[in-house]
């Protein structure tokens, strides 16, 4: 009897495997290869790091949010009430380039400051320090 309930015990198991763990697997295969792919077309890509830099700016930017009123919809982005979700999502458009064109504007000094040789100092020394200058 004991052996039955082991068998059951492991087909449930299985069911159970298949039919929840083994999506989310397949799901997670499927975007690993379309990452795969969508790397070795930005390889070849040359303006990849423009479409690079506004994905992590659509990331940082809020989304569109719905608000329902009894009269209709209104759009929420930033504290600021739009009409129509067009008007909404044009702003958050331009919320997305200003803070891409930000990324393009930081790049030289980033890029400066990577050059300089590093102090041996941890982060949170350099920061430290940093913050003791701007107090005295």
């Amino acid at each position: 009897m004991q052996n039955v309930l082991w068998a059951c015990a492991f087909v449930l198991a299985c069911m159970g495997f298949y039919q929840f763990i083994w999506p989310r697997l397949k799901r997670f295969d499927q975007n690993n290869v379309a990452r795969i792919t969508q790397q070795e077309r930005d390889r070849a890509d040359a303006n990849a790091h423009f479409r690079h830099a506004l994905e992590v700016a659509d990331e940082q930017v809020e989304p569109v949010q719905e608000i329902k009123l009894a009269s209709g919809a209104q759009y929420l982005f930033e504290a600021q009430v739009f009409a129509t979700r067009d008007e909404a999502e044009e702003m958050r458009a331009r919320r997305v380039g200003v803070v891409a064109r930000r990324f393009y504007e930081e790049l030289p000094t980033a890029l400066m400051a990577r050059s300089e040789p590093r102090s041996p100092l941890t982060a949170r020394e350099r920061a430290s320090q940093r913050w003791k200058k701007t107090i005295h």
